[in-house]
């Protein structure tokens, strides 16, 4: 695997390398605004989770730029994030703020169906924000996202679920909260592996050397205390995007 076009099977997940943090932006910009259209094409609404972290956000500068993203309607796409910090609307912190700022608040998205998660500016608690976050997913008028978006932190955690953390082992609700986080802010709102796997196609999105054996871990099915990632697939597909020093240890 040393080069955009190449593509294989391990483990019923798929693999594309491609050179650099840049070039798997702008790809995974392209391959996302196809995806949406293809969608579109055969039902009104598109169901779309997001990640934070650098890429997460790279990725909506790299879709701002592209000249395709005119072929999605972007008023009919049902937006939604795999987990937030628990931290006030507006925060520089939040995932939804960096990816507005890197080119999401750019799209004619329909205010209506961008679905983020509260904050303790608007909820009494990270408890009562997941509750009605859960709500919410569970209200929506879809069986599964079309694609849900993931990032992998160096030590395999994805959304908040991080390795060996009691909110990972929670399964009895859609969304949870987590406290005491290894990384700070130490709280935040999550969705639950049940519900990270309500998808027709999860991506992992990963960049970097120094998440190269989360990586491999993800892909290779290591358990729960070693890798989050590795606990989630799609329904009908598992995309791994990842560039050149993400793959070293595959």
């Amino acid at each position: 695997m040393t080069g955009a076009n190449d593509l294989s099977q391990v483990h019923e997940v798929d693999v594309v390398v491609h050179p650099g943090k840049q070039e798997l932006s702008d790809a995974i910009a392209a391959r996302l605004v196809t995806a949406i259209a293809d969608v579109q094409a055969q039902r009104d609404i598109v169901h779309l989770s997001l990640t934070g972290g650098s890429l997460g956000s790279d990725l909506w500068a790299s879709v701002a730029a592209l000249p395709a993203r005119t072929a999605v309607d972007w008023s009919r796409v049902e937006l939604w994030w795999g987990d937030e910090r628990y931290l006030p609307a507006g925060d520089p912190d939040r995932n939804d703020v960096q990816n507005d700022a890197a080119g999401l608040a750019t799209l004619p998205l329909d205010p209506a169906r961008v679905h983020r998660v509260a904050g303790p500016d608007a909820s009494e608690s990270a408890e009562a924000s997941a509750e009605a976050y859960g709500d919410d997913v569970r209200a929506s008028d879809t069986d599964a996202f079309d694609v849900m978006i993931l990032g992998v932190g160096p030590d395999g955690h994805i959304a908040s679920l991080f390795p060996g953390h009691p909110a990972q082992q929670t399964s009895d609700a859609l969304a949870v909260a987590v406290h005491d986080s290894p990384k700070p802010p130490p709280d935040r709102v999550s969705l639950t592996f049940g519900a990270l796997g309500h998808a027709r196609e999860v991506w992992f999105i990963v960049a970097g050397a120094d998440k190269a054996e989360a990586v491999a871990r993800g892909i290779h099915g290591a358990p729960p205390e070693l890798n989050s990632a590795a606990q989630v697939k799609g329904r009908e597909r598992t995309l791994w995007l990842i560039d050149q020093d993400a793959a070293q240890a595959l």
